[in-house]
This record gives C-alpha cells, sequence and structure tokens, in this order.
C-alpha cells in the first residue's frame, strides 16, 4: 500500500513542477524565493519604538507617588530624573547648591508631572560641585532618561563640566518652567 501512495503522490508533484515551470521561468522563480528569503530576514531587525507606553508608564507611577512637601525624600516631585545626592538633605534646597559648592553650568533635563496642579514642568538637573560627595539622600530616577550618546538626557554623567573643581557633591532640581 505505501508504494500505491508514493506513486500517486509523485505524480501530483510531478504534475504541479510541470504546471509551475510551463507557467515560470527560472529567473523569476529564483527572485520570487530570493525576496521572500531576504524579506523575511529584514523583517526582525526593523526598529520598533517601545519606549512611548514606557515612559508613559513611568510618568504616571512616579506622580502616583509624588508629593511636594518634603524635598530630601525621593519621590518630592521635582525629582523624576534625578540621579544622585539630593542638595536638600546637604544643606542646599532642591534648587540652590549648598555652600562652599558650585553649580555645574552644564545639566540634564526632565520633565516632571506637579501633583498639586497636574501640569507637566522642565526642570534643569545640575550637580553642585567642589566639595566630596554629601552621601545622604541617594536617588535614582530614571524618568526619561537616555542612553549616554544623548547626554543632554543622560542622568548618569557627573556633569560637573566648567565647574572649578570636578569633584560631584550633590544634584539639584531647578524648575524652567511649564513643559
Amino acid at each position: 500500500m505505501s508504494d500505491v501512495h508514493s506513486q500517486v503522490l509523485d505524480r501530483v508533484f510531478e504534475r504541479m513542477s510541470r504546471a509551475m515551470a510551463n507557467h515560470t521561468s527560472r529567473r523569476s522563480f529564483l527572485a520570487r524565493v530570493g525576496m521572500a528569503l531576504v524579506g523575511g530576514a529584514v523583517l526582525p531587525i526593523l526598529p520598533v519604538d517601545r519606549t512611548g507606553r514606557t515612559k508613559e508608564a513611568q510618568a504616571a507611577e512616579f506622580a502616583k507617588t509624588a508629593q511636594t512637601d518634603d524635598p530630601t525624600q525621593c519621590n518630592y516631585w521635582r525629582y523624576c530624573a534625578i540621579d544622585g545626592y539630593m542638595c536638600g538633605c546637604c544643606g542646599g534646597g532642591p534648587s540652590t547648591c549648598p555652600p562652599g559648592t558650585q553649580p555645574s553650568p552644564t545639566s540634564w533635563v526632565g520633565s516632571c508631572i506637579n501633583p498639586d496642579d497636574g501640569k507637566t514642568y522642565l526642570l534643569a538637573y545640575r550637580d553642585c560641585c567642589g566639595k566630596d560627595s554629601c552621601a545622604r539622600c541617594a536617588c535614582l530616577a530614571t524618568e526619561g532618561e537616555m542612553p549616554i550618546y544623548r547626554p543632554q538626557l543622560n542622568n548618569d554623567i557627573i556633569w560637573c563640566f566648567g565647574a572649578p573643581s570636578m569633584v560631584y557633591h550633590c544634584s539639584s532640581a531647578a524648575l524652567i518652567g511649564e513643559a
């Protein structure tokens, strides 16, 4: 019985092959197969932006727990994109450097939602430089952070460029305006 089935199967494939050969050339067949293979190989490397929803979710998550009263806590609303020691714990304020330090002329930026009014504000995060690290109230927030090749939106860099000293002390969050 297996011989009968294999003969029938052979005849079916032979007819299909001959019919296809009568209607297409080898070159067009190979071109179509090649396009299908190349198209299938390229499909997985096409860029897909999956960051938008993640950033929105992170912003919403931070905004749920954000507060406006205590600038020594990591959930203070201005700190959604800060990385370092909070100047509010080191003798300064949320947007001012402690005595004996100088604000860096360079900064990274972030946008945070103020829970009191529900508006989004643009903030400039500046490192205060000139004294050893404060080592109090360390916070790591990554809201809107971009890779190192986008330095204006990366908070892992010591931003004491242009300051009299490259020694990092703490980070401040100056309000620039409504985003």
